[in-house]
C-alpha cells in the first residue's frame, strides 16, 4: 500500500510518420464498424449489463495537486468527494509504491486525490440509466514510449500492469455472475514523451501500436478511445510550446485516421494556480472535475445522448432597417470566465437578475477555443460550459442601463491561450493560431447583422490581456508588440482604420523572475499615440482569492468597468 503522499503532488516531466500504417489502422477500424455494432446507439437501449470505462495516463489523470476539501469552492462540482455507491471502481495509482483496491469498491476519491473519473460517473449516470464501473491504472512521469509500451515495456511496466489490472477486475464481475462489456478507453498522457526526442517524434505511431494492442488483448475489436488533450494553459504550454505541440500532431494523426478514436479538447479546462509565477503544470481540483466532464460529454456525444440546452431569440429585439451597435468582447480566461459560476453570481446582491435572459440584446459566441458555439443569435444571458459566465452580462446590461439602443454582443474568447496565438503571425503550434477564426467570427457577426437588413456599427473590440503571458518572461515581454500586432491586422482585414480597440489589463503577477517587466506599462507606451486605443489599466480589481483568474465578483465588476469606459467615451 502507498505511505508517500509526494507522488500525487509533484510535478509531471511528462508526431507520427508512417501513412501505410495509418491507413491500415483505419481501414480495420471501418471493418470494425462493419461487422461490431460498437458503443453506440445499437446497443443504447441495454440498461442492464454494466458499462465498464478504463482511465489511463500520468499524473493529469491521477489528479496530482487537487484536494477533495476544495470542491466545495467549485458549485457545479459540489458533493462529488462523497462516495457514489452505485458505480464499482477498481484501480491501481501510483509508481514505486502504489495505491490498489481491493477488488471493486464504491467509487470515491483516492488518498485525497480528485480525479476525473468522478466527475465522468455523476455526468454519465445522469444521462444512461445502465450501470457503470471505472477500471483506472495511472502513474505520475511515465512515457507512452517506454513505461506504457506494449511490446518493450520499461521504467515502471504499466502495460502489463494495466492489463493484469483489467483482466483480474473482469475476471470478478465474470464469477460474480454479473454481465458486462467494456465501453470506452479514456486515454490523457503525452507530457513525458515530449522530454524524449524518439517518443515525441514517434508519438503517433506508438499510440496507434497501443491503441491496437488494447483492442487484441481484450478482445474487444470495436473499443472506442478518448484521447485528451494536453492542456497548453500550464506552463509547458508557453515554454515547451514547440514540444506539446509535436504530441498533439501524433495525436491528432491517431484521431483523424481512426474513426473509433475521439480527440477530447481540455485546453479550457481551469488548472491549478501555482507559486508566485502563478501557473502550474496540472490541473489540479478545477481541472479536474472539469476534466471529467469532458470525457462525459464526448462518451455521450458518441452513443447519440448528448442534448445541450437550447436557449433560441424567440423574436427578433432590432425593427428592420435600424442601426445595430456591435459589441466584440474578446480575450482569454477572465474574459471568458473561468471560475465565475452562475450559483455565485446568484448570490451577490443586487446581480441576480443577470441570470435571466435578456431577449432585448442578441449575443453569438464561441468560447474555449471553438469547444462551446451559440446556435446563431441567441439572448444575452449565461452561457458559459460548467455553469459559467462571462463580464458580458454586466456588460450588456450597464449599457442597456445608460440608454444605449439595438445593443449586439459578439464574444470570441479561448482561455487556454496566449496572446501569440491571437496575432497573424502566430507560432510554430499552427494549430493553436486564433487569428484566422478570430477575423471570420467578427465578419460573421457584422454580415449576418447587415443580411437582416440593419446597418452596423462595429462599436469596438474589448480585449481583455492574457493573463497567463503575464507570468513567463519572454511572453510577458513580447505582450505590448503582439497586442499591436493583433490591432494593426484585424483593423487591416476589416477595412476599419480607426476601429476603436478597449484593451483592458489587470495587474500582473509580480514574482520576481518576472516582475521587473513591467507589461503594463509597455503596453500603455505602445498604444498611447492611437487615440482609438484605450489601454484600461485595472488596479483596482475586487479582491481575488487567486492570481490571475477572479471570480463571481470580480467578472460582474470588470463588465460594469468596460461597458463605463465605452460610456465616458461617447
Amino acid at each position: 500500500m502507498h505511505n508517500d503522499a509526494s507522488e500525487f503532488n509533484t510535478s509531471v516531466f511528462d508526431p507520427a510518420d508512417s501513412l501505410m500504417l495509418r491507413f491500415a489502422m483505419s481501414l480495420v477500424a471501418v471493418l470494425m464498424l462493419c461487422f461490431h455494432s460498437g458503443a453506440g446507439t445499437a446497443r443504447g437501449d441495454d440498461d442492464t449489463t454494466v458499462r465498464v470505462f478504463i482511465f489511463a495516463g500520468q499524473s493529469n489523470m491521477v489528479g496530482s495537486d487537487s484536494k477533495i476539501e476544495d470542491i466545495d469552492r467549485f458549485p457545479p462540482f459540489v458533493g462529488l468527494e462523497k462516495p457514489q455507491s452505485s458505480v464499482r471502481f477498481s484501480y491501481c495509482l501510483g509508481r514505486e509504491d502504489k495505491l490498489v483496491s481491493e477488488g471493486w469498491e464504491p467509487l470515491r476519491p483516492v488518498y485525497n486525490v480528485v480525479g476525473p473519473e468522478l466527475s465522468f460517473a455523476r455526468e454519465v449516470t445522469r444521462r444512461i440509466k445502465a450501470p457503470i464501473a471505472i477500471i483506472k491504472i495511472a502513474a505520475g512521469g511515465t512515457h507512452l514510449g517506454g513505461d506504457w509500451n506494449p511490446d518493450e515495456p520499461s521504467g515502471f511496466k504499466l502495460y502489463p500492469l494495466a492489463l493484469e489490472q483489467i483482466r483480474s477486475s473482469l475476471a470478478l464481475l465474470d464469477r460474480q455472475g454479473i454481465k458486462y462489456r467494456v465501453e470506452g478507453f479514456m486515454w490523457h498522457q503525452g507530457e513525458n514523451d515530449m522530454f524524449e526526442e524518439d517518443y515525441m517524434a514517434n508519438y503517433g505511431r506508438n499510440l496507434t501500436n497501443f491503441i491496437a494492442c488494447w483492442r487484441r488483448d481484450l478482445k474487444t475489436p470495436d473499443l472506442r478511445f478518448y484521447i485528451g488533450e494536453l492542456c497548453t494553459k500550464t506552463i509547458w504550454g508557453m515554454d515547451l510550446r514547440p514540444r506539446m505541440y509535436a504530441i498533439s500532431v501524433g495525436q491528432k494523426e491517431v484521431t483523424e485516421s481512426d474513426p473509433l478514436a475521439d480527440y477530447v479538447p481540455t485546453n479550457h479546462v481551469g488548472v491549478e494556480i501555482g507559486g508566485g509565477e502563478g501557473l502550474h503544470y496540472h490541473y489540479g481540483t478545477l481541472g479536474q472535475l472539469e476534466h471529467g466532464a469532458n470525457y462525459a460529454e464526448a462518451y455521450l456525444k458518441a452513443i447519440g445522448e448528448w442534448s445541450p440546452a437550447k436557449r433560441p431569440l424567440a423574436n427578433w429585439p432590432y425593427k428592420p432597417q435600424s442601426r445595430v451597435k456591435l459589441f466584440v468582447l474578446a480575450g482569454h480566461r477572465n474574459m471568458e470566465g473561468e471560475r465565475a459560476f452562475v450559483q455565485d453570481l446568484a448570490k451577490l446582491e443586487g446581480r441576480a437578475g443577470l441570470l435571466q435572459d435578456d431577449s432585448a440584446i442578441a449575443c453569438r459566441y464561441s468560447i474555449g477555443g471553438g469547444y462551446k458555439n451559440s446556435d446563431g443569435w441567441e439572448p444575452l444571458g449565461p452561457f458559459g460550459f460548467y455553469d459559467t459566465f462571462g463580464p458580458e452580462l454586466s456588460f450588456g446590461s450597464t449599457l442597456k442601463a445608460a440608454g444605449v439602443e439595438n445593443i449586439a454582443i459578439a464574444k470570441f474568447t479561448h482561455s487556454g491561450s496566449q496572446i501569440i496565438d491571437w496575432t497573424p503571425e502566430g507560432s510554430e503550434a499552427r494549430s493553436r493560431n486564433l487569428y484566422p477564426n478570430f477575423l471570420q467570427f467578427v465578419t460573421d457577426s457584422v454580415q449576418q447583422l447587415k443580411d437582416r437588413g440593419h446597418d452596423v456599427e462595429l462599436a469596438g473590440i474589448f480585449y481583455h490581456v492574457g493573463e497567463n503571458d503575464m507570468s513567463w518572461g519572454p511572453f510577458r515581454e513580447g505582450a505590448a508588440k503582439r497586442v499591436m500586432s493583433l490591432i494593426t491586422a484585424l483593423r487591416r482585414d476589416l477595412g476599419q482604420p480607426e476601429l476603436k480597440w478597449y484593451v483592458s489589463q489587470q495587474s500582473p503577477t509580480d514574482d520576481e523572475s518576472v516582475k521587473q517587466i513591467d507589461s503594463m506599462a509597455m503596453i500603455n507606451k505602445t498604444t498611447a499615440s492611437d487615440p482609438n486605443i484605450i489601454h484600461i489599466r485595472l488596479t483596482d480589481l475586487p479582491p481575488q482569492r487567486e492570481q490571475l483568474v477572479i471570480e463571481a465578483e470580480g467578472t460582474v465588476w470588470l463588465g460594469e468597468r468596460l461597458a463605463k469606459e465605452f460610456l465616458t467615451r461617447q
